[in-house]
């Protein structure tokens, strides 16, 4: 998130719960914390958190970091989008060469 989002979620906080007492120190340690999070994703939990606690959240009860790329997941999306593309046919031919493949190992081996 940005500075200013993440100053926007103290102002809230500070605004809800007045025993949370903003100042520039408490400021100055949160500030880099909340600007590695998902803006939106601490605000909805915030949202609710406010609606269940009277006492001022820690920054652990509302945290929401943005999600990790995970490139074997993008690369296994990229193949299934691939395979889409291949007509039945084709797959089918393929499955029957694997199988016929499978088989003829099998018996070698036995």
């Amino acid at each position: 998130m940005t500075k200013e989002e993440a100053l926007n979620v103290l102002d809230m906080i500070d605004g809800v719960y007045p025993t949370f007492n903003l100042t520039k120190k408490k400021g100055d340690i949160l500030m880099p914390q909340l600007e590695k999070m998902d803006f939106e994703g601490v605000m909805k939990k915030l949202d609710a958190y406010i609606a269940e606690s009277r006492f001022p959240p820690t920054i652990a009860e509302i945290a929401v970091f943005p999600s990790a790329e995970n490139p074997h997941l993008e690369e296994m999306k990229m193949w299934e989008r691939e395979a889409a593309k291949v007509p039945v046919e084709i797959k089918e031919r393929f499955r029957e060469a694997l199988l016929k493949l499978i088989e003829e190992k099998s018996c070698h081996e036995t």
